[in-house]
């Protein structure tokens, strides 16, 4: 008999090769609480962004801030884009952020992979401490670690170089840790077949393992995108010709240049937001694994 305010699905799924039948019951009232709480954290989270976009869009006769707040524009203008696009040199600065982010995102991934796969597949004498010791590298605050880093580079003359912005970052702790558990959760029966098929250890890993894990590696490249694309810090200190300064530098000088404008400065924000946008909108898919055995039917 079916309780009041209860939906009851029947959940499909796969066990030893043979489907089975489950009914679940969900309470719709607190199916209903649940998505209008995530849908009130989702508005409060996007609200900045949608009041970003809406001052780019504001001409200058129009205020930005006013009570109440209006977010739509009464007369919508790209001038501010016209503006900031032809005072700084908005494709230069473009250009040096997809290169430093462009190896921000492929060292990462690639040192990461393969450290993970040594730590998470190859059974050695000193594993679990070589992790730990990693492991243990992320409770160092970054501030902590720049002066180190950068008479380090310095001896190497590095400094003034996209090199000195790139190498600090081309390891990353959290990323070796993502793909060791990812590594990790591969069946083992999948590396003895590969093995007794012939395969080496190169091959295992470009070859079989690795494209199993692509969520994770998807996960870790918005994340090293993010993190190199919003990189400021690092390359205020290191750059000095403001020819090589990536994006975020590049906004830093709106500040100036337009006496803190902030519908110039809102504008600039917008075009640093639309290439992280688009890599999240094209990686966000690998985020779920696609692998599962269940299904519903309702």
């Amino acid at each position: 008999m079916n309780q009041p305010g209860l939906e009851q699905y029947e959940v499909k799924v796969k066990s030893n090769n043979k489907k089975k039948f489950i009914k679940v019951k969900h309470n719709t009232f607190s199916k209903f609480v649940s998505y209008f709480v995530l849908t009130l954290l989702a508005g409060i989270t996007v609200l900045p962004f949608i009041w970003t976009l809406s001052t780019s869009l504001k001409s200058s006769s129009e205020p930005v801030f006013s009570n109440p707040p209006k977010l739509i524009p009464e007369d919508l203008t790209i001038q501010n884009f016209i503006e900031v696009w032809n005072t700084l040199p908005i494709p230069t600065f473009l250009f040096n952020s997809f290169i430093l982010t462009f190896f921000g995102v492929l060292f990462p991934l690639l040192f990461a992979s393969l450290a993970g796969f040594a730590l998470g597949r190859i059974d050695f004498k000193g594993n679990k401490i070589v992790f730990i010791a990693i492991i243990a590298t992320m409770m160092i605050p970054v501030e902590a670690s720049m002066i180190p880093i950068y008479l380090i580079l310095n001896e190497f003359n590095l400094i003034g170089t996209y090199t000195g912005v790139i190498l600090p970052g081309a390891v990353n702790a959290f990323g070796i840790f993502l793909m060791r558990q990812a590594f990790k959760s591969i069946p083992k029966e999948i590396e003895e077949s590969a093995i007794m098929d012939g395969a080496n250890i190169f091959q295992m890993w470009w070859r079989i393992l690795l494209p199993m894990t692509k969520p994770m590696l998807a996960t870790l490249a918005i994340l090293s995108f993010i993190a190199a694309w919003n990189n400021f810090l690092w390359p205020l200190l290191v750059l000095k010709d403001s020819s090589m300064y990536p994006l975020t530098l590049g906004l830093y000088k709106l500040e100036g240049a337009f006496s803190a404008n902030t519908r110039q400065i809102a504008t600039g924000t917008i075009i640093a937001l639309i290439p992280i946008l688009i890599v999240f909108l094209a990686l966000q898919k690998h985020f779920v694994d696609n692998s599962s055995s269940g299904s519903i039917k309702g």
